[in-house]
């Protein structure tokens, strides 16, 4: 029994005594020249349960008459107001065709690094007309260029989206954005990204957030497990790694690379405000010098009456007796809320300045106030990011 006890305590201290902060070198890097790349371009949904482009916007139509031309389909007379006007016709609205069912829009997809044609991509799609919503709809075939105007793939596909907008008698309700949706795999990649990943003697990885520290701890792991001289930091970003030149080598040289654990950089100490929300979000690493702060809040309040003033005409007498005025009665409120002083001591950390907050009931727009406040009389040491 002292036994079993003696080897279960001497698991536990194992288990507390692993380094837990430590990452794998492929959660804190990328390759360099391994990037994705943003492909756009311009399509049509069809099938819209008439939330589409109505007949009020031009390009809608001239897209869906060339559509209709590639299918060999001859579009006999105006589909638009805007073809009307062009053909200084005069067609009766009813001899035209309805685009309540159709939308143009935007399609947009990231190209991961080393796909390969025949492999399939998400597509985003969003509106850039007229129409109020994309559900239900299928986008057509669709070309997606690349920055130098190559074709790199193909979308096509019923849409999903998560937004919804009701209006009936006069009240509306809106959930989330309806006018934007997605395909996944969507896109057909019909063009693969040449990579220089087998071109240098040497792989570069680039480190997610600038650190001197975690890229010295890269290179010395990298080093440690495979000898003195493979890895070299050259700046706060990159690693340049001695790898193989045959391609299946370089391969698996780099999947061990990926999978060594190293301890990165604490990060820099900084609080980060968001102003809209309220939101405060401050590092492990965020130290306060000795300051004293207090905080209260300043209320006012007014408050108007409008009365009616009709002196007796018994008492006034003449043309003007009985006359009523209307009067307005304003009442001024002032309140000033108290709230007790609390001092930080040197070098504090986030755990007292959390505790110190809560004990005086401050609001979050009280907080960033504190913390902007403790910021200008230089008794933050942390940087102050107000997004």
């Amino acid at each position: 029994m002292i036994t079993r006890t003696l080897k279960c305590s001497l698991l536990s201290l194992a288990l507390i005594a692993q380094p837990v902060l430590a990452d794998r070198i492929k959660d804190l890097t990328s390759v360099a020249g391994a990037r994705p790349n943003q492909l756009i371009g311009y399509g049509l949904v069809v099938g819209l349960q008439g939330t589409g482009d109505q007949d009020k916007i031009s390009f809608t139509a001239q897209s869906l008459k060339k559509v209709l031309d590639r299918l060999g389909v001859d579009v006999d007379g105006p589909i638009s107001n805007y073809d009307l006007f062009t053909r200084g016709a005069t067609t009766l609205a009813y001899d035209k065709t309805k685009l309540d069912n159709v939308a143009s829009v935007l399609v947009t997809a990231t190209l991961p690094p080393f796909v390969k044609p025949g492999q399939t991509i998400d597509v985003n799609v969003a509106t850039i007309g007229l129409a109020t919503s994309l559900r239900g709809g299928n986008l057509v075939l669709t070309e997606l260029r690349g920055a130098d105007g190559q074709i790199y793939a193909l979308a096509q596909g019923p849409l999903t989206t998560t937004g919804i907008d009701v209006d009936a008698a006069g009240s509306e309700v809106s959930i989330g954005v309806p006018t934007t949706g997605r395909v996944p795999n969507g896109a057909l990649v019909e063009r693969a990204v040449d990579t220089p990943f087998g071109e240098s003697e040497y792989i570069v990885l680039n480190a997610n957030q600038a650190d001197f520290t975690t890229v010295s701890s890269i290179s010395d792991a990298i080093n440690e497990k495979f000898g003195a001289g493979t890895a070299s930091a050259f700046d706060a970003r990159s690693v340049a790694v001695l790898a193989p030149m045959d391609l299946p080598a370089r391969v698996g040289f780099l999947s061990m690379i990926e999978n060594l654990d190293v301890v990165p950089g604490e990060p820099k100490a900084r609080v980060v405000v968001n102003s809209r929300t309220g939101t405060v979000v401050i590092s492990r690493t965020v130290k306060v010098t000795a300051a004293a702060v207090t905080q209260g809040s300043l209320s006012v309040t007014i408050s108007a009456t409008n009365e009616v003033s009709q002196p007796d005409a018994g008492v006034f007498g003449g043309a003007a007796a009985g006359e009523t005025v209307g009067v307005q009665n304003a009442e001024i409120t002032v309140e000033e809320e108290v709230r007790p002083m609390f001092l930080f001591q040197p070098g504090v950390d986030l755990r007292d300045i959390v505790e110190a907050v809560n004990q005086v009931g401050a609001s979050p727009s009280s907080l960033i106030a504190i913390l902007e406040a403790l910021k200008s009389s230089g008794s933050l040491r942390a940087e102050l990011v107000v997004i």
